[in-house]
């Protein structure tokens, strides 16, 4: 907002004594460009002129010979420059809150400092400015800055509803929690070109602003110089560049913070909930801690502005407060959608603690006992106090869970972004029958747009390749043996063939959902639903990544800060993939390469063989640039894990063993059985949740999600045979059933004996017991379903006994009607001859 020069008087009233001051109050001021001294009344400010404040009245007194003020003291308060006469230097805090608390005193103390608000760079008034120096200023010359660890700050215009804990936030160091502020267009286009080396780390904030000190020291020198730098920058003060309606370059300071912030690498954790505008909606569920009351508002015929108060000497009245709102109970019959009718409670509430705040400074200041009145007296009821008791942050925390921006949304006509989904495989079986499971659950996901499937194959492979129309694809050379260090990683293979699928493929997709083939969705993943945007990708949590931690982040990134352990399902911004995947791609090599840190205690990698280098890769990368992923625990599951309460999760990554009872599944003992080319081949049948009987309810729920996991992948494969028009099982005659059975098993059984050796060629046998798993379950896999063949050959006989049944009773019936008629015949004869005789 606004701010003037409100500095104390140094002039001395005439009588004042050494060490002993008069306990009236005095404050004078240069008069106002529209030279009256209070809105509404008739009076004229003199040429020089200061007032006072005694218990029930005002006095105004004219300056003596000697400068000091007649009859007045100097004023006792040091005040920063707020530019609301009628406000405090900090946020209005309601009895009860901590700003309100005797142990947040400190937080409360002002710090006198000068004004920067004409600055001798820049001739212009700017008062704004004085925020970024005010903090500069409190950097460096307040002791309150060496004992405190973090620092909230806040605009004067705001009332704090309760309390405002960082680290509940989700605050860290290196990560602030800010407000949005989705109007600062020029973050997004020459404006931060122009001002920082990092535009792409402009973050959209301001309001309230929670950070470790370290970081503020860090940013207050850049806040303030960015703030004069864009000051001066008038030739980019248009709306169209900079969002400002007036295009004063009014909001410089707040883009000064933004450049600034982008200038040190700090990403903000943003939320769009913890502060409200009052006469906005707030979503359904939410209690902002911060009503920001810089614009204006109304309810029903009632109006507020704090413009129209900008030189309203409201405080130094007694008794006097702004005009009071509507009362609760007329508000209730205002509205009845429940949310609107909440947002208009909180406007109500904002300017009823503005009241309170007035009457308790008046009472402080001496001012009589007002007089009784129904407003004042439900300022004092029961009711008010309920309706305005501190509220604590319900929302989840940033940092890890949940991000509440919606800057994913289309701005142009509110529509939802463009999606592509992408996933990497190699040219095998192993990866086939994966990509069949996929495919089939993304039909049924609901997922928004296409999907490409980015195979990497050699020459060699590509043409005995038979899988070619399982899914749209993208074919990609092989890096699975290194070209330059001849390194035999497949896995890096997924870095590859996304850059590789950036620079061959024009996309009109802004976001891109990456997934592994290992991978069934159980519904659509999209970035307005988890936040996603550019600069803040989403993922989830991949814990085992120790090395994010350790010596390996020190030695491969210049960021190990940032280095968040995530991975699986990824959603980002195509300006970042496209930023971002090449240098996934040289940290995932530099990592493989880096052999002397492939220990478990270093990597997590229970084999020591280097073999989630790409995993790292990503990580480090990311951090290099500083991506800060916004986690999401909530979206995928391995099936065998406990699932988290009411988590609705929209993907299986079956990359583990898992089981239920005696059934078990593990993707690594079926790397080279061909089910997807094998008509009717399938998995072993997981149990049927009906006789999970299980007491405990996560073990339950546990085994039902495996189950479910099972039995898509069997879905999957069951109507890709269907497709490919298997021969139906019922016309398959018994001889070459047998030979069939005989055949098929003997092929699996030479399978399981080729399985001992790993494709990834860095484990070159299986052990004893993993080679009797692959013999049982291949024993207990036949191509052609036994069970359903004898359901079949049963009903048969059973409608062969059923029309024979019938053939017989036709037949019993025809000839005990054919003998009555021969006998009816012969009975008619012997009666004619009878009559003739």
């Amino acid at each position: 907002g606004a701010q003037t020069d409100n500095e104390p008087s140094s002039k001395s009233c005439p009588g004042e004594t050494e060490g002993r001051r008069d306990p009236l109050s005095v404050r004078a001021r240069d008069p106002p460009s529209h030279q009256q001294w209070r809105r509404g009344s008739p009076a004229r400010w003199w040429q020089r002129s200061c007032f006072c404040i005694r218990p029930g009245q005002r006095q105004r007194r004219r300056w003596g010979r000697g400068g000091g003020c007649t009859l007045c003291s100097r004023w006792s308060a040091a005040t920063t420059s707020t530019g609301r006469r009628w406000g405090s230097s900090t946020a209005s805090a309601r009895p009860g809150s901590p700003a309100a608390s005797p142990a947040s005193s400190a937080a409360r103390r002002t710090s006198s400092r000068p004004t920067a608000a004409s600055a001798s760079a820049t001739p212009s008034r700017y008062p704004a400015i004085n925020k970024p120096a005010g903090v500069v200023h409190w950097l460096k010359h307040s002791p309150e800055a060496d004992n405190v660890d973090w620092v909230v700050i806040l605009d004067a215009d705001q009332i704090i509803r309760g309390p405002i804990i960082p680290w509940e936030l989700g605050a860290e160091k290196g990560k602030p929690f800010a407000a949005y502020y989705g109007y600062l267009k020029g973050c997004d286009n020459i404006l931060a070109q122009l001002h920082t080396a990092h535009p792409e780390f402009c973050d959209k904030v301001g309001g309230i602003l929670a950070m470790h000190i370290d970081d503020l020291r860090a940013l207050a020198p850049l806040w303030l110089s960015k703030t004069e730098e864009v000051r001066q920058d008038k030739s980019h003060w248009s709306t169209n560049i900079t969002g400002d309606i007036y295009g004063m370059g009014w909001i410089s300071e707040m883009y000064g913070y933004s450049f600034g912030a982008a200038e040190v690498g700090l990403r903000h954790k943003i939320n769009d909930d913890i502060m409200i505008y009052p006469g906005y909606t707030p979503r359904p569920g939410i209690e902002p801690l911060i009503l920001h009351y810089g614009l204006p508002f109304k309810v029903g015929n009632w109006s507020f502005s704090k413009l129209e108060h900008h030189e309203d000497g409201i405080i130094y009245d007694c008794n006097r407060l702004f005009d009071p709102p509507p009362f609760p109970r007329e508000v209730e019959m205002m509205e009845s959608d429940p949310n609107i009718k909440r947002g208009l409670f909180l406007s109500i509430e904002c300017i009823n603690t503005l009241n309170e705040g007035l009457l308790l400074h008046h009472a402080s200041a001496g001012c009589p006992k007002p007089q009784w009145s129904k407003y004042l007296s439900f300022l004092k009821s029961r009711r008010f106090s309920e309706l305005t008791k501190p509220k604590y942050w319900k929302g989840e925390q940033v940092d890890s869970i949940m991000t509440m921006q919606h800057v994913a949304l289309s701005k142009a006509n509110n529509e939802y972004p463009k999606i592509h989904t992408l996933f990497s495989t190699e040219c095998s079986s192993y990866f086939d029958w994966q990509t069949v499971g996929l495919m089939h659950s993304f039909r049924l996901s609901g997922q928004p747009g296409n999907i490409t499937r980015l195979l990497s194959c050699t020459d060699e492979d590509l043409k005995n390749y038979k899988g070619h129309d399982l899914a749209p694809t993208h074919y990609v050379p092989s890096m699975s043996r290194h070209p330059l260090t001849g390194d035999w990683y497949p896995a890096i293979n997924k870095p590859a063939a996304v850059l590789h699928w950036l620079n061959h493929v024009q996309t009109d997709a802004e976001f891109l959902v990456i997934l592994d083939a290992d991978m069934i969705m159980r519904g659509p993943i999209t970035p307005w639903e988890y936040g996603a945007k550019r600069g803040h990708p989403v993922s989830t949590p991949y814990e085992y990544l120790i090395g994010c931690d350790n010596i390996l982040a020190k030695i491969h990134t210049r960021n190990p800060s940032a280095c968040d352990k995530v991975g699986g399902v990824i959603i980002m911004h195509i300006d970042d993939l496209r930023r971002f995947a090449l240098l996934w791609l040289h940290k995932s090599e530099e990592v493989r390469a880096d052999k002397a840190h492939y220990a478990t205690n270093i990597t997590g990698d229970i084999y020591n063989s280097g073999w989630i280098s790409e995993m790292y890769g990503y990580s480090f990368a990311a951090a290099e640039i500083n991506l800060r992923h916004i986690i999401r625990r909530d979206i995928m599951i391995y099936p065998g894990y406990v699932p988290l309460p009411r988590a609705k999760y929209r993907v299986f990554h079956y990359g583990l063993r898992f089981g239920v009872g005696n059934w078990s599944f593990d993707k690594a003992d079926w790397r080279n059985a061909d089910v997807v080319n094998t008509c009717w081949a399938k998995f072993p049948e997981p149990p049927d949740p009906a006789t999970i009987t299980k007491q405990d309810l996560d073990a339950r729920e546990r085994d039902f999600l495996s189950i479910e996991c099972g039995r898509a992948l069997n879905k999957a494969l069951y109507l890709h045979h269907k497709r490919r028009n298997c021969p139906r099982l019922d016309t398959i005659s018994s001889t070459s059933k047998k030979t069939d059975q005989v055949s098929a098993s003997n092929k699996i059984v030479s399978v399981a004996q080729k399985s001992r050796s790993i494709s990834r060629g860095n484990i070159e046998s299986m052990d004893e017991g993993r080679l009797k798993t692959v013999k049982r379950t291949a024993a207990s896999v036949q191509p052609l379903h036994r069970s359903r063949r004898l359901a079949r050959s049963s009903r048969m006989w059973i409608i062969a006994v059923w029309a024979l049944s019938i053939v017989v009773f036709l037949l019993v019936i025809s000839m005990f009607f054919t003998e009555q008629r021969r006998n009816a015949s012969r009975s008619r004869v012997s009666r004619s001859l009878k009559a003739h005789v």
